[in-house]
């Protein structure tokens, strides 16, 4: 059994996805960014960080493993599936992971402060980090147009990257024109698991979701 500390965020719905794709049975705790439970003494002992998401795999001893990345990489490795065994697969998808981690998750997680959550406007942050997305979606369209999935075969890659980019609107990026991008989207929407996993859990109303990030932005 799993338990997942988690909140409706890309990175949240990146690992109960890969639940609901694996099987894996799962319990759920939701954190409350405005009550700030992701930085209680209970959970700082799961991730010193303070952020979700976070697993406790009690069938492995009650280890916790923290950071969406680290979470997906272990979860595939310890089923065999998401993630070929093979060297150059496996680099693929990493590559490919890599990418959203390094990538598409700070450079689309500042557009979305500087865009919906920080107090003042500055349009010339709000440009920098929208222009940036736009082009990684870019570079996203590029690969898809050669392949189905980022990594050749259904991974660990796309469920990593897709709950970020199905947000573009609440962004303000525009993916006009990228229509591999956009048959991967509808692809990865189509998923009963991927469904299921961006239900996980229940969406609060934008104006607590806008509550919750500013609280987050006082440190």
């Amino acid at each position: 059994m799993i338990d997942l500390y988690t909140a409706a965020t890309p990175n949240g719905h990146k690992v109960s996805i890969v639940l609901e794709e694996l099987g894996l049975p799962y319990t759920v705790h939701a954190l409350s960014f405005d009550k700030k439970e992701q930085k209680s003494a209970d959970f700082l002992k799961i991730n010193p960080n303070g952020r979700i998401p976070a697993i406790v795999d009690r069938a492995n001893g009650d280890f916790a493993v923290f950071e969406s990345g680290a979470i997906l990489i272990y979860l595939a490795e310890q089923t065999g599936k998401l993630m070929p065994s093979d060297p150059k697969g496996r680099s693929l998808v990493l590559q490919w992971l890599m990418f959203q981690m390094g990538g598409i998750g700070p450079m689309q997680g500042q557009a979305n402060v500087f865009f919906r959550y920080f107090p003042e406007k500055l349009q010339g942050a709000i440009d920098r980090y929208q222009h940036e997305t736009r082009r990684l979606y870019e570079v996203l369209d590029t690969r898809l147009q050669s392949v189905e999935f980022l990594a050749d075969q259904y991974s660990i890659a796309d469920i990593a990257t897709f709950p970020w980019v199905r947000g573009y609107e609440w962004s303000g990026v525009s993916v006009e024109g990228l229509t591999a991008l956009q048959r991967w989207m509808a692809t990865m929407e189509d998923r009963p698991a991927v469904q299921r996993g961006l239900q996980v859990p229940k969406r609060a109303d934008e104006a607590s979701i806008i509550k919750g990030a500013q609280a987050m932005l006082i440190r």
